[in-house]
């Protein structure tokens, strides 16, 4: 078993999730499980474990990667004036498949 949520829920269909944003090789939707008040994951279509794990030929995805969580961030700071943007590596990545995430507002308690 895998811990790949992204490919092993999302991409598969397995999980329905709400799309903010999508392209050929990315997508951004809200959280299944919001940690903030306003909780987005940007993900690569494309398995990519992580941001250090990534290979030569994972360039252009990751490119398109990031202009995705620039659009989205973007749209969430003019919407509600801040953000984080943030992405983990090693033991702190809990889904072994890259992503962002571009959160704002308090933590949910």
């Amino acid at each position: 078993m895998t811990n790949d949520f992204y490919c092993d829920e999302v991409m598969s269909g397995k999980t329905e999730v709400k799309k903010v944003y999508e392209t050929d090789n990315t997508l951004a939707y809200y959280h299944t499980k919001p940690y903030y008040r306003v909780h987005i994951v940007a993900i690569p279509k494309k398995h990519i474990p992580s941001l250090t794990k990534m290979e030569e030929g994972d360039h252009a995805v990751f490119s398109e990667l990031i202009d995705t969580v620039r659009k989205v961030a973007g749209e969430v700071e003019k919407e509600y004036g801040a953000c984080r943007v943030i992405t983990n590596v090693g033991q702190y990545q809990d889904s072994k498949h890259l992503h962002f995430h571009i959160a704002s507002g308090e933590v949910i308690k």
